[in-house]
């Protein structure tokens, strides 16, 4: 080098220490300043390059304007290609000239021009890519700028000293040279207009960080006015940016199909391959094995193979900043001997802390790059995952249905994704942490030589203890999942039947399955929490069991080995570093554990059955006929008998076919054949044309009505009128309160049956397929409805006249008018032929209708008569549930208007007149959507200080004071420790020995174990506080809900109630505790930090306040910010869950119309919504971690400043000591904020459950002092005295003043139009809705004085829906186990089900699946009779209960009450008037008055409302 700077006037020597290190007044010579400082600026961009153009290639953005900005850079690079260019002429002129410049005046500016030149085509290069704002070159300019200092300040000073410039020429292009690189790196900060021609962003919100400059990227300052305007007030969902295309649920989880597909393709391809090779070698046992499973390719593979990139770009990020992390504690070993040499010069110390300073914050703001890129591929993980179950559970088979009830499936979506999106963060520590245990071993070792060893071992040693200790948690983790689910799964049953379990009084019973699996829970818990103490203990003890031994057997193997402070306290901050991949490898290794548990379920998931696409063949057909199946055989799954077999049918276009027979024969299952939903055994299945499908228990999504109807068609207001004037809709639009778009609660529960039914069946009508499979749609609806509805659209002059039509039916009236009927029996085709042909036949089918079918007579003149009732009254006002009753009364309003405007006398028919196409679409639009389910408060503003009061008493006062005071004691324990090591390298060194080393080893050890017990005691307090917080909370939430009234399950999505039981529950029961202690344990440790820097140097008193200042100005911004958001994610989950669990009931009706891709979209979106709440969250950790680490940057820089300062008066072991402190301030400052927002985001929870906890309940269960006698009621005599009710306070009443009496043992019929309030009247019995005035009195006893249970268990009800809870029949009979197993096969014999149970072979214990599913409707309903003649009670009430049951099973169920109930009181709501004939009198209620009380036989004579019934159905 010396040679190249050459000699003479201008020549210098390359290097001199006397001149740069051992001098007050440093300096570089001319030629070091001139090569290497120089040329260092221009290595990098040459480095950089190659890497820099492969990025920008495959980044292209559209090209930016040449703009003002742009064209100022490119000039600035320009004019510094021609300086240093004229540096090199100047050169060569001297040369021409005589007077020969040394070789670097010609070699530096040609290296120097050269680079600018490609700065300057970067410039253009970059804006050409669309790049706004480029990191390269602001490193670059920096580096120009800080290599120019230095000659900066040596030229004036050598100028200054010699009283003249030497070298006016260089001096001068020098400083032009330094103008204009100052001017480069000032306007590079600057950024371009956004790229010409880029795509658009209609984004009505854009994510600033993609427009965001380098300098803000880096900080993330573009974070920043969320921040303030978080603080300033509570963010709304609308505040949010959207999401960075990348980012989108469609562009992850599309990439995430194709990979996996590519990697199904590969291992089917190996799979071809291998099978071919075996066949050749063994011929003989393939043909014994049966055929090869097709195995699926491990789906890790796909997700590592899809997020590759951004994962290689954070491991780039981790690998520079853990090789940083390993310079401060060299820069500490300098300081330490600065202070200990008093005749050094003081900038060495300057130099050193601030280059402590410059490595914290390279560390700081590369750590966040690389937590920010690793978190949003965490998020991308977790939007992945979620996108592909959703897929999944579309066409996944029924068998895989009913193995995995819904609830695991939903857990798959939200607790097994969630897994993987929390292990992401950790999993480069797989590589990191060995790198950095080899690190600190190797300059450990430099510093105590083989004494280390010692340590390591120990270390090595712990390593499997804590393995061990992470296999069991886990092993407690995945038993603990299991209890978890089946609480859930019976939770979201409970709340599903929550009517059935009051109206029955079955609750105490249900209550004590939760709890009993809740104590499971918390025993495992508990255990969990005590290993999770031990480990605590370990992790606490073994940095300092390490530094104790390092250091015990470095003093003990060696006399002369003396301890001082850079030995010490070097070692301290290797190992302070060591600590933490050590204490992370055991939480990585459970982490690991758990998601590998959560990889298989989703793998098993992934890998399960899928429907067969090609099953029914959709392109070819017979000509003429639109469905035919040939000799098909198809079962339920490949392990369950075939339910149906030998089918041969074929259904001519357009052709209106009736499917009939007895209960479960398979009348059902053929449209699930036909649907593709079945297992096909054998046979071909052909269908062709599009399909509309109407099940027989109608699937109702949570939207509004219109949407329910057009379900993701376009509105055509004059085909959705006639859709809705044909279902008999338009007089229910009346009466609903947005009309069209009322919004309907989750599985319509503010429609009553009958109205889903008609939605259904609108839904299909409105689709305007090529065929209709109609599952049973009449039985749910009255008579009257059924006809006009078989009428209007089904029949043969209805809407879909001329359409292929399979009706499964019970009713007979209808099956003259059909093509040709189907009579099914044990899954066979038992007859096939015209109505009049199988009446000639003289089948079981003709005996069958000669016993049943009523007189069919013509009754065309009363066919207007019936149009106009059934529009005006058929108002199908909910009975049985709540709807806002306001709108009755403004409809009433409107008909006595327009009577009053003369428009005829108010009748009904001039409401018609008025019902023009446009007036319901208007209609639609203007009434205001009166919303049922309240949207989900989310809380706003601060966690109220209650709260955390509420779970510190949960937890017990004196434990949490306990906690906190041993926490102090191991803080106080740790700085002893540290003071004490300080004070014994300070010792004097007497012939090169130190005296006393085994005493300062003693008291060393003695106070480090002392901190370790101090933790595990306040660890394993917290762990007995928090289960029983844990216990508490729970218990009195679940108590809660079950004696909330029904009408606050009508007006809360179940989905929000199960919430509080999965989520919020599950932070309480995992995550509130460790939180707790992660808090406490980051708090007292920043406390230490500054008592003993300000003990050792007082002087840092003065910089602590402003700093506090600007800590917690960031905090305040960061908490109420990343708070809020926090919220928002937790209330956009739900509905993500809502939607699945609504997608995969609705599942058959969804691929029936085809609209899978449709529903995937919507799934898409609610993810996306979630999303874009999540982002902005890990975007503020990052924000808030740069500022705080900032903050303890200059912890760092103060602490090391004032040491150099006040040199003087310190010795080295206090400097150590403080600076080794001050180096992990950052870290537990970071740890304060982020456990403190973290505890107020998840203390939620204890918000949330406690506001399910304190709702308003139903009246006491039992009163100890007014029970009934026994035996009561031995009458059943049932009276109503001036009795009204209403659904909720502030709705009009439904029944209105009802005064009636029933003898002990009649038989009363309830009937009247849908609305009249008989299913009222029978839950006000039950005491489900309470009286607004008036008395039910039972056997003369006032129902309102006995407790609720006391009621409803002498009570007996069939409802109109039959719920099953999953367990064993005998459970569903019998919850209690109050009857012999006599009495059960009695009671199943009479309910005609004994037959089918005792055909099962486990009998009474057959298990029945969630809500019943494995058995049919009617068998449900039968299921419900048998409960009945269990009860045996006095009163009997029927609520529409043989509405779906052929008439075969009706008659059955009526002969059964007839004989079993005789000497009881029964009132029946009927919808089919033969089954009340008979009986004693009939009740006829008119909105919610009675109109008509007397025996069948005199209202018809009276000719009054019963009379046009009664006629309407044949009767009369």
């Amino acid at each position: 080098m010396d040679a190249l700077c050459g000699s003479g006037e201008l020549g210098s020597k390359f290097w001199d220490s006397n001149l740069s290190v051992h001098t007050d007044n440093p300096d570089f010579t001319p030629c070091f300043q001139n090569s290497v400082l120089a040329w260092v600026p221009c290595i990098y961009l040459w480095a950089a390059l190659p890497c820099y153009l492969f990025c920008l290639q495959h980044r292209h953005q559209g090209y930016i304007v040449l703009s003002r900005l742009s064209r100022l850079k490119t000039a600035l690079g320009v004019l510094l290609w021609c300086v240093s260019w004229t540096d090199l002429f100047y050169s060569f002129h001297g040369l021409v000239h005589g007077w020969a410049p040394a070789p670097i005046f010609f070699v530096t500016p040609l290296v120097v021009g050269v680079t600018m030149l490609l700065a300057t085509l970067l410039i253009q290069y970059e804006r050409l890519q669309g790049v706004r704002s480029s990191g390269v070159l602001i490193i670059f300019w920096f580096l120009c700028v800080v290599c120019g200092i230095i000659p900066f300040r040596s030229k004036i000073l050598s100028a200054l000293a010699q009283g003249k410039i030497s070298d006016p020429f260089r001096f001068t292009t020098f400083y032009i040279y330094f103008a204009l690189v100052l001017s480069a790196l000032i306007l590079s900060c600057f950024r371009e207009k956004p790229p010409f021609f880029s795509p658009k962003n209609i984004d009505p919100n854009p994510c600033p960080e993609a427009g965001a400059g380098f300098l803000s990227r880096l900080s993330f300052w573009w974070f920043t006015k969320l921040a303030i305007l978080g603080y300033r007030r509570p963010l709304e969902e609308w505040d949010l940016w959207c999401l960075n295309k990348e980012d989108r649920s469609h562009v992850v989880v599309q990439r995430l199909l194709q990979e996996r597909k590519k990697q199904q393709e590969q291992a089917a391809r190996h799979q071809a391959a291998e099978a071919s090779g075996k066949r050749l070698s063994s011929e003989g046992e393939v043909l014994l094995g049966g055929r090869p499973q097709a195995r699926e390719p491990p789906f890790l593979r796909a997700l590592m193979a899809t997020f590759g990139s951004s994962f290689l770009l954070s491991m780039c990020f981790k690998l520079i900043q853990d090789l940083l992390s390993f310079i401060n504690p060299q820069l500490l070993s300098v300081l330490i001997r600065f202070i200990s040499n008093p005749t050094a010069p003081t900038w060495w110390g300057f130099l050193v802390a601030g280059l402590m300073f410059v490595c914290s914050v390279m560390q700081t703001l590369i750590l966040h790059q690389y937590y920010h890129c690793i978190f949003v591929m965490g998020l991308r993980f977790r939007t992945g995952i979620i996108g592909v179950i959703y897929r999944k559970a579309l066409v996944i088979t029924n068998s895989v249905k009913r193995e995995s009830t819904v609830g695991e499936i939903v857990n798959l979506m939200s607790v097994d994704a969630q897994r993987f999106m929390d292990v992401v963060p950790f999993i480069n520590l797989l590589w990191s942490a060995p790198l950095q245990i080899i690190l600190a071993v190797y300059f450990l070792w430099q510093n105590l030589g083989p004494s280390v060893l010692a340590g390591v071992a120990l270390m090595v040693l712990l390593i499997p203890l804590n393995g061990a200790v992470a296999v069991k948690m886990r092993a407690f983790q995945v038993e603990q999942m299991k209890f978890k689910d089946s609480r859930i799964k019976l939770m979201s049953e409970i709340l599903g039947g929550i009517k059935v379990l009051k109206l029955y009084a079955w609750e105490p019973s249900f209550l004590k399955q939760v709890e009993d699996i809740r104590q499971d829970e918390l025993r495992l818990m508990r255990q969990a929490a005590y290993l999770h103490a031990t480990s605590t203990f370990i992790w606490i003890c073994t940095p300092f069991l390490v530094t104790l031994t390092t250091l015990g057997m470095y003093v003990s193997v060696d006399k002369n080995n003396v301890l001082d402070a850079e030995k010490a306290f070097v070692s301290v901050s290797l190992f302070n570093i060591l600590k933490i991949p050590l204490n992370m490898l055991p939480q990585l290794i459970s982490n690991l554990a758990q998601t590998s548990v959560s990889l298989k379920r989703i793998q098993h998931f992934l890998s399960q059955d899928e429907l067969d696409s090609q099953c029914v063949e959709r392109k070819t057909i017979t000509p003429g006929y639109t469905v035919t199946i040939h000799n098909g055989t198809f079962t339920w799954s490949q392990n369950l008998p075939p339910t149906l077999h030998s089918l041969d049918i074929q259904v001519p276009k357009g052709a209106l076919v009736a499917v009939v027979g007895p209960v479960g024969c398979g009348k059902s299952s053929l449209l699930s054949a036909l649907l593709g939903e079945m297992e096909k055994l054998e046979g071909k299945v052909y269908m062709k044309g599009s399909v509309a499908y109407v099940p027989q228990q109608a699937w109702i999504q949570n939207c509004t009505l219109q949407e329910n109807v057009l379900f993701g068609q376009a509105l055509d207001p004059k085909r959705y009128r006639q859709a809705l004037e044909a279902c008999a809709l338009l007089a229910d639009l009346e009466v609903l309160p947005g009309g069209g778009k009322t919004e309907i609660g989750e599985k319509g529960i503010n429609l009553s049956g009958g109205q889903r039914q008609r939605v259904s069946l609108a839904r299909a009508v409105y689709s305007d397929a090529d065929i209709f499979l109609l599952d049973d749609p009449l039985s749910a609806v009255d008579s009257h409805v059924a006809k006009h509805i078989f009428d209007q659209v089904i029949g043969p002059e209805g809407v879909l006249a001329g359409k292929t039509r399979v009706l499964v039916t019970h009713g007979i009236s209808f099956l003259p008018q059909t093509d040709f009927v189907i009579v099914l029996a044990d899954g066979q085709v038992s007859e096939i032929g015209t109505y009049a042909a199988l009446l000639q036949r003289n089948g079981s089918f003709a005996n069958f209708l000669r016993n049943y079918a009523p007189a069919l007579e013509d009754r065309e003149d009363e066919e207007v008569l019936l149009i106009e009732d059934t529009l005006s009254n058929h108002t199908d006002l909910t009975d049985n549930e709540p709807v806002t009753y306001e709108v009755q009364k403004q409809f009433m309003r409107q008909l006595s208007a327009m009577s009053l405007e003369g428009e005829g006398q108010g009748r009904p028919v001039s409401r018609r007149r008025l019902g023009a196409a446009e007036k319901v679409v208007q209609a639609t639009e203007a009434k205001a959507s009166q919303v049922l389910t309240q949207e989900e408060k989310v809380e706003m503003g601060t966690v109220k200080l209650s709260v955390f009061w509420d779970y510190a008493r949960a937890v017990g006062l004196c434990a949490t004071l306990v906690i906190c005071l041993l926490h102090g004691g191991q803080s106080a324990a740790a700085i002893g420790a540290n003071v004490w090591l300080s004070a014994w390298t300070g010792e004097a060194v007497v012939n090169g020995q130190q005296n006393n080393t085994s005493q300062r080893l003693g008291v060393y050890a003695a106070l480090g174990i002392l901190q370790g017990l101090l933790v595990m005691l306040s660890a394993v307090t917290m762990a007995v506080g928090g289960v029983q917080a844990a216990r508490l909370l729970h218990q009195a939430l679940l108590h809660n809900k079950m004696r909330s009234p029904q009408s606050f399950f009508d007006t809360t999505p179940s989905g929000r109630i199960l919430n509080r039981f999965s989520k919020d529950i599950c932070i309480i029961d995992e995550v509130l505790a460790p939180t707790i202690l992660m808090l406490l344990n980051s708090f007292y440790n920043s406390i230490s930090t500054l008592v003993v820097i300000v003990a050792s140097t007082p002087l840092f008193a003065v910089v602590i306040l402003p700093l506090a200042v600007l800590y917690l100005f960031v905090q305040r911004l960061y908490v109420a910010t990343s708070r809020q958001l926090k919220r928002l994610e937790s209330v956009s989950r739900s509905p993500i869950y809502s939607h699945f669990l609504e997608t995969v009931t609705g599942s058959s009706v969804i691929r029936a119309y085809g609209r899978s891709q449709d529903f995937e979209a919507i799934s898409d979106a609610k993810v996306d919504t979630n999303q874009r709440s999540c982002y902005p969250y890990i975007a503020s950790n990052r924000w808030l971690g740069v500022r705080v680490e900032f903050v303890g940057n200059c912890v760092v820089l103060f602490t090391a400043l004032f040491a150099v300062i006040g040199r003087s008066s310190l010795s080295p072991g206090l400097v150590g000591l403080s600076v080794s402190y001050a180096l992990q301030v950052t870290l537990a400052l970071n740890w304060m904020i982020r456990t403190i927002s973290d505890l107020e985001s998840n203390i939620v929870a204890v918000e949330r459950v406690k506001e399910y906890s304190k709702t308003e309940t139903e009246a006491p269960w039992v009163v100890e002092g007014s029970r009934p006698p026994a035996g009561w009621p031995l009458q059943g005599e049932v009276e109503f005295r001036n009795y009204s009710v209403r659904y909720r306070p502030g709705l009009e009443l439904v029944l209105k003043d009802l005064s009636l009496q029933v003898r002990g043992g009649e038989k009363v019929g309830i009937v009247g139009r849908t609305g009249a309030g008989k299913s009222s009247m029978t839950l006000c019995l039950f005491r489900i809705l309470e009286a607004a005035e008036g008395d039910i009195l039972i056997d003369g006893l006032n129902v309102a004085d006995i407790g609720l249970h006391d009621l409803r268990s002498q009570l007996t009800i069939i409802p109109q829906d039959p719920i099953l809870f999953s367990g064993t029949l005998r459970m569903n009979l019998d919850p209690f186990g109050n009857y012999s197993e006599e009495d059960m096969w009695r009671a199943l014999e009479q309910s005609h089900l004994h037959t089918f149970v005792s055909s099962q072979p486990a009998g009474l214990d057959f298990q029945c699946s969630e809500g019943g599913e494995n058995l049919s409707v009617g068998q449900r309903q039968l299921v419900c009779l048998a409960r009945a003649l269990l009860r045996k009670s006095r009163i009997l009430v029927l609520d529409e209960a043989t509405a779906a049951i052929d008439l075969e099973t009706d008659d059955l169920i009526q002969a059964t009450i007839h004989t079993q109930f005789e000497a009881c009181t029964v009132l029946t709501i009927a919808h089919r008037l033969n089954t009340i004939m008979d009986y004693t009198r009939v009740l006829v209620l008119d909105k919610g008055t009675i109109a008509e009380f007397d025996s069948p036989t005199n209202l018809i004579a009276a000719r009054g409302i019963f009379y046009g019934m009664a006629r309407d159905a044949g009767l009369a």
